[in-house]
């Protein structure tokens, strides 16, 4: 039987789970919002990581055919993708009734009537665009959560609104989403596997019945779109086996802020900053520096050759500077955390931000905007300030050492990884190598699986 191992970062803003192998390779990964419900965050990343970690066997286990076949592979994307919006799509659902139920409890009379009838309105309308987002775009590969996704396309139907509209429409929104996000769905794999294929279907008969496939798809799409039937047929008995194959998770670690919460044994929690160190020096080896930005606290961390920690320093106190301060400005800002970034970017100038309380700052935000300054230079300030005091802890904990790893939520950021990089250079020196990794956020839950593993070897010897 084989034997896989769990590490689940249980973090303030984000709960990560991660699946490794017997030779500490990444086979799945979850990721969902923690918000107020920790123990249900931990169960559906958790879940999230056993999906992914099927397809992935899929895929390793046809990696010759692949080869052959490039539209194997292209066919089993497919299926990941639309597997991923029947979740998505169910979810929604949920949130649509939730709002109805809202609105109903909430308001009376005509007003009522009126925000019923504009939730109507807009899954209507969004519902067809995003089944089209996920299964002809890029969408489920994005790693948004189901609240950014959903968040952006609400509010971009509100804000067509009449003004008197907007505040009872957002508070219908506030008051419906997080009991939604922290609902554990039921589901089950096969069946959703089952309905995939079977959306696959209809999705390659409308390209085989056009004369030629739009220059917008690959070949594989083209290839697929005349015999899509025969790849199916070749790859059922795999896609069936998958399904039915039981992971064997031998020993599980959690780490992270809220690990207090983990219904583990006690051995089996670790320190954050043990793991992240460990997971940083797993995928970078001759890290010697790793910067941890989460959503509630910075860690600057200096490891030795074994990924072992030699000195560290953090900022615990407060979450300005973090990945909940962001959350904060973005709020105040009525935009997504996933457009922070890109608008810094756009900015002529950075506006120093003098506050370092969360608080403060967002009413230094809103005097900002209230004499007209962009809001592009307010958050390229906040974003250089957040990197400022990351720098502070560094250079506490003992300065950067080749080479340098950054790790954690923040590490998505495009005006931060900006900021990262320019100071460390400026302060360090150019010869400094900076390493930012597609799965940065999820190095706390790497380090926790790996020392899952490592303890499970122990005991059995």
């Amino acid at each position: 039987m084989k034997r896989f191992y769990l590490g689940v970062d249980l973090g303030s803003t984000t709960s990560k789970a991660i699946i490794i192998n017997e030779k500490d390779e990444i086979v799945g990964r979850g990721i969902t919002n923690t918000r107020a419900n920790y123990r249900v965050a931990v169960e559906i990343a958790k879940l999230e990581a056993i999906f992914n970690a099927r397809f992935y066997l899929l895929k390793k286990q046809l990696g010759e055919e692949i080869e052959k076949h490039p539209e194997f592979g292209k066919y089993i994307d497919d299926i990941e993708m639309a597997f991923q919006y029947l979740q998505f799509k169910k979810r929604s659902d949920i949130f649509h009734s939730a709002l109805l139920e809202t609105a109903n409890q909430t308001y009376k009379d005509e007003l009522k009537n009126n925000i019923i009838q504009i939730i109507e309105n807009i899954f209507t309308k969004i519902n067809p665009l995003l089944k089209t987002e996920f299964l002809e775009g890029s969408l489920a590969s994005s790693n948004q959560f189901f609240r950014d996704i959903m968040s952006e396309k609400y509010n971009e139907e509100v804000e067509k609104l009449d003004k008197e509209l907007f505040e009872p429409m957002m508070l219908v929104y506030d008051k419906s989403i997080t009991p939604v996000e922290n609902e554990m769905v039921d589901f089950d794999f096969k069946d959703l596997l089952d309905r995939s294929v079977a959306l696959l279907k209809k999705k390659y008969s409308n390209y085989a019945n056009k004369e030629e496939v739009s220059g917008s798809f690959n070949a594989e799409i083209n290839i697929l779109g005349g015999n899509y039937e025969k790849v199916s047929d070749s790859l059922k008995k795999h896609i069936d086996f998958i399904a039915e194959f039981e992971f064997h998770i031998a020993n599980m670690v959690g780490t992270g802020y809220g690990r207090a919460l983990l219904p583990f044994p006690e051995d089996s929690i670790k320190s954050e900053i043990l793991c992240h160190a460990f997971g940083a020096h797993a995928v970078f080896p001759d890290t010697r520096t790793v910067l941890d930005i989460g959503g509630q606290d910075t860690k600057a961390i200096q490891v030795d050759k074994y990924g072992l920690v030699t000195s560290f320093n953090m900022n615990d106190r407060c979450a300005a500077g973090c990945g909940r301060y962001l959350g904060y400005i973005a709020d105040e800002f009525s935009i997504s955390l996933n457009e922070l970034g890109p608008e810094a970017l756009e900015a002529e100038k950075e506006v120093v931000i003098c506050s370092t309380c969360t608080v403060f700052a967002g009413a230094e935000v809103r005097e900002l905007l209230n004499v007209g300054e962009k809001r592009s230079n307010i958050l390229a300030g906040l974003h250089k300030s957040i990197v400022m005091r990351a720098m502070s802890l560094i250079a506490r904990s003992g300065g950067v050492k080749n080479e340098f790893t950054f790790t954690g939520g923040v590490a998505r950021n495009q005006a931060v990884l900006k900021y990262v990089s320019q100071m460390v250079t400026d302060s360090y020196g150019s010869d400094i190598k900076i390493n930012i990794h597609t799965d940065s956020i999820f190095m706390g839950a790497l380090g926790g699986a790996m020392f899952a593993r490592r303890a499970s070897l122990k005991n059995n010897n």
